[in-house]
């Protein structure tokens, strides 16, 4: 894990104040300067993160107040500390609800008070930091399982939302969209409610063919009962949202002005426009047409869109091929064809890339007599460079 940052920010519009500060402050803490608000939120932007951040009420231009308000949006996790010489009940109640302040000292303020306010203010970001990986790593986790699941149960839909991952993600390299993650993520489990369905009606579906009414009425429930999945594990809500609209009109409730609103509904929008182009190009269609099409049926999206669903790297872009036995597989492969059973059951998909998970799978139908033969599999040419070494 990444050392936490202890780094401690003091801000004064006074030089020789914050010469004091450091020079009582140095021998236990770690901290920088910066002479008024604009210094400070330079500071933050340019070296930061600070675990935290000190400042004075009374300053020209950009007070205490404003400043620990804008930290707020800029540095979430920084513990905000306020010092005041005029400790009012107003300023102090402002300073608490728009800077979210973790504590309000009043000057004079001595050394025993600042150190042991700097101790408990590491000791909180210390907690907040470690929390915050932590539900990290257990979210990355879950969402391993999950994909790991689609792609034993479903080679074909997981297929497919390896591929929607892909267009999303040149999508959002060209918008610089912030929060890239939800909608990354939106398309990686778009498809994770193909795990209730019979393996004939996905593949049906991905071939194009036409449905009964009555397994068409049970495809379409795929979106919800993924989002059902995910709408209880923690900050995956708006993901959820999203999956859940990726065939539905784009309605949502509240000021679309609002930044989670307008958030959620482009993240659905992105969605359903990689799920049309993807049916499109999976029918025969160029990638330039099927860009074309999809660019009419979403024509208020931004254009920048389109191009880059055009230039999507192929699947096959810069891969050699392999033979090799099942036993020689290795995780990092990827299946140059599908491989289905004696039976005609799909087992992995074109396209899917080799995990441990699916070299066992395959070892148990081969152990059955069910998959019989060579496979040929791909590496990027970077990687079977490296193996050839």
């Amino acid at each position: 894990m990444e050392a936490i940052s202890e780094l401690i920010l003091l801000v004064d519009d006074e030089p020789n104040v914050l010469l004091g500060y450091e020079r009582i402050l140095r021998a236990d803490f770690k901290t920088e300067k910066a002479i008024g608000g604009a210094a400070a939120l330079n500071a933050i932007r340019t070296r930061g993160p600070y675990a935290v951040v000190l400042s004075d009420m009374r300053m020209p231009e950009i007070d205490g107040i404003q400043l620990l308000t804008k930290v707020k949006t800029l540095a979430p996790d920084t513990i905000r500390i306020m010092l005041s010489g005029y400790a009012d009940v107003k300023t102090a109640l402002s300073a608490v609800n728009d800077g979210n302040i973790f504590r309000f000292l009043t000057k004079p303020c001595s050394k025993e008070v600042l150190a042991s306010t700097f101790s408990a203010a590491l000791a909180q970001y210390r907690m907040i930091v470690s929390e915050r990986e932590l539900l990290e790593k257990t979210l990355t986790g879950c969402l391993t399982v999950l994909t790991e699941v689609l792609s034993l149960a479903s080679p074909a839909a997981f297929s497919r939302a390896m591929r929607l991952r892909r267009y999303m993600g040149n999508i959002l390299a060209t918008l610089s969209t912030p929060n890239r993650w939800k909608f990354e993520i939106a398309a990686m489990l778009s498809q994770l409610g193909c795990v209730t369905m019979v393996p004939e009606t996905i593949d049906a579906v991905y071939a194009g063919k036409p449905l009964s009414p009555k397994d068409q009425a049970l495809y379409d429930t795929h979106p919800s009962i993924a989002s059902d999945l995910l709408k209880n594990i923690p900050r995956m809500e708006s993901v959820a949202w999203i999956i859940a609209h990726q065939n539905r009109p784009v309605t949502v409730e509240g000021d679309i002005r609002n930044r989670e609103i307008a958030e959620i509904r482009l993240g659905a929008e992105l969605l359903q426009s990689t799920l049309t182009f993807d049916t499109l190009v999976r029918r025969g269609s160029s990638r330039t047409e099927a860009a074309y099409k999809v660019a009419r049926q979403h024509g208020d999206l931004d254009p920048r869109i389109f191009m880059a669903l055009v230039e999507v790297e192929s699947e096959d872009h810069e891969k050699q091929k392999h033979t090799c036995r099942i036993e020689e597989l290795s995780p990092g492969m990827i299946f140059d064809h599908e491989i289905r059973t004696d039976a005609g059951l799909l087992v992995a998909a074109k396209n899917q890339e080799v995990t441990p998970f699916i070299i066992l799978k395959l070892r148990n139908y081969h152990e059955k007599g069910a998959i019989i033969g060579d496979i040929v599999v791909s590496l990027p040419k970077t990687a079977a460079a490296s193996a050839n070494k």
